[in-house]
């Protein structure tokens, strides 16, 4: 059988649900058959992405693999799923770091089962909003993702895991409301929820909707879409249920909450804010810059001053996703020029850099955290020759994550400020003291963890840290072969996502 006959959209999309609904009927006792069914599971849709990836024509303007379905006809929505280079993007990165996740999930024992069938929900509530074509089915899978999310944190989280996880359900709530009122007033004008239909036609509409002058009424959705956004990004001054959702939420669910929940907001601002709205964007390009640096600029002098080393990693997140809403913004006010390219070419690899640097520094602390029950950095010092093979590649890690030549993050960072400095170039000088402050903290981390004189608590005993286990190799080798392949070649990606930029700004 041809594989490309197949949908594959819709196997990538329903397989990791239909695996949890058959998990439902398996006895909660039988732990290893579900943790290696799940784990199985989540190799089918990663599998069936690299078929897209290497099928995929980036020379082909518009969508490829497309299927649509009849839903709600009455309304005019349908469940329609495509790709192009941005969303392709993002499907490769969550098919990849769920199977490492769950993978990672091994060492959870309380309620097995529901952990797993809620992980495998999860990726269908992801992958939906980066394949859907259709604006009501956007929404729909974009709120999927939060009841999963909610109850990994609430009920496998750290000690104030019921603050954190309500804290993350009413910020994200609050932010959906605005996006569901913009989405339904679309729907409404156009008769559809078809995203390419509405494109083409949003941008022809003159006169008065709804009473109103038509950019006002676009005005008022801009803003709707832009604080759903922010929110999930997110930006300062919406980011203060990142660092509480991060710390208490278990290993596995901060690796997925930094590594793709966050690009959900980034993807929402290049696929809907800025084709659907370019006049109010340029306007406002000013505005998304300032909060791009303000997140730059305050998580990275917020990450130095933490001593516990989840929530300093939970800031980096604010800190290195500032750089993708730079490079929006930059697009935003510019849009069409070189350099708006070049910044939108690092911004979006910057999402996939970031989803998986911060993803391995979560594990990371969480496997330190596993055999030393503490994440104070004053707890630890000098450990290295302890655990040499964990310290080298937390030290891989985290240069990757700071942004040294010859790893990922050195070429999205690059490409953004590079994209930027022409067109913002008094906001892109004041985001170069988070890029040294970027630097201070991930170097404070590997001083407080590693180095200095060895704490003498965890060199005997019943405290003894053990090295690395093999499985947690396993999960960190395929994180570290792509920071450090992308920092060395980045065109295979690279080629992919500039023909995207290209055709869709």
């Amino acid at each position: 059988m041809d594989v490309l006959s197949l949908p594959l959209l819709s196997l990538i999309l329903f397989v990791p649900s239909i695996a949890a609904l058959v998990m439902l009927f398996f006895p909660a006792q039988q732990v290893k058959l579900i943790r290696w069914t799940a784990f199985l599971s989540s190799l089918i849709p990663f599998g069936l992405s690299l078929v897209l990836w290497f099928n995929f024509d980036p020379n082909q303007p518009g969508h490829q693999f497309v299927e649509k379905y009849v839903w709600y006809e009455a309304i005019g929505s349908s469940v329609h799923l495509g790709v192009d280079g941005l969303s392709l993007t993002m499907v490769l990165l969550t098919t990849l770091l769920t199977p490492l996740a769950i993978l990672a999930s091994f060492s959870i024992t309380d309620r097995v089962k529901a952990y797993m069938i809620l992980f495998l929900f999860l990726e269908t509530g992801m992958l939906g909003v980066f394949l859907a074509l259709d604006l009501l089915i956007f929404f729909v899978f974009w709120e999927i993702g939060l009841v999963p999310m909610y109850f990994l944190i609430n009920q496998w989280g750290s000690a104030n895991r019921n603050y954190a996880s309500i804290k993350f359900m009413i910020y994200t709530m609050a932010g959906s409301l605005g996006l569901l009122l913009g989405i339904q007033l679309l729907g409404v004008l156009f008769r559809t929820f078809d995203l390419q239909i509405i494109v083409t036609e949003w941008n022809n509409v003159e006169g008065l909707l709804l009473g109103l002058p038509v950019e006002t009424v676009k005005r008022v959705i801009f803003w709707a879409f832009v604080v759903a956004f922010a929110i999930k990004v997110p930006v300062w001054p919406f980011h203060t249920w990142l660092p509480d959702a991060h710390t208490e939420a278990p290993t596995a669910g901060s690796m997925i909450l930094a590594g793709v929940l966050l690009k959900l907001g980034a993807y929402g601002f290049l696929r809907l804010v800025l084709p659907l709205y370019p006049q109010q964007a340029q306007e406002y390009a000013g505005a998304l810059a300032f909060l791009a640096v303000a997140a730059i600029v305050f998580g990275a002098f917020a990450a130095y001053g933490q001593t516990d080393f989840k929530r300093l990693v939970a800031y980096s997140s604010v800190n290195h996703m500032g750089f993708v809403l730079l490079g929006i913004a930059a697009a935003a006010k510019a849009t069409g020029t070189l350099d708006a390219n070049i910044a939108l070419n690092g911004a979006v690899l910057q999402m996939f850099n970031h989803g998986l640097s911060a993803a391995g520094m979560f594990f990371l602390v969480g496997v330190i955290y596993e055999r030393a029950h503490t994440r104070n950095l004053k707890d630890f010092g000098g450990i290295f020759p302890i655990v040499p093979v964990y310290g080298s590649i937390l030290i891989f890690t985290s240069m990757a994550s700071l942004g040294l030549p010859g790893l990922a993050g050195f070429v999205s960072e690059f490409l953004v400020v590079r994209g930027a400095w022409p067109i913002l170039t008094v906001y892109t000088a004041v985001a170069m003291l988070g890029l040294l402050f970027t630097g201070a903290y991930v170097l404070k981390a590997i001083r407080e963890v590693l180095h200095g004189p060895l704490n003498e608590h965890w060199a005997h005993g019943d405290h003894r840290l053990s090295d690395i286990y093999p499985r947690e190799v396993l999960v960190m080798a395929p994180l570290m072969v792509l920071l450090l392949w992308i920092g060395v070649y980045p065109v295979w990606i690279l080629d992919v996502i500039n023909k995207a930029m290209n055709m869709l700004f």
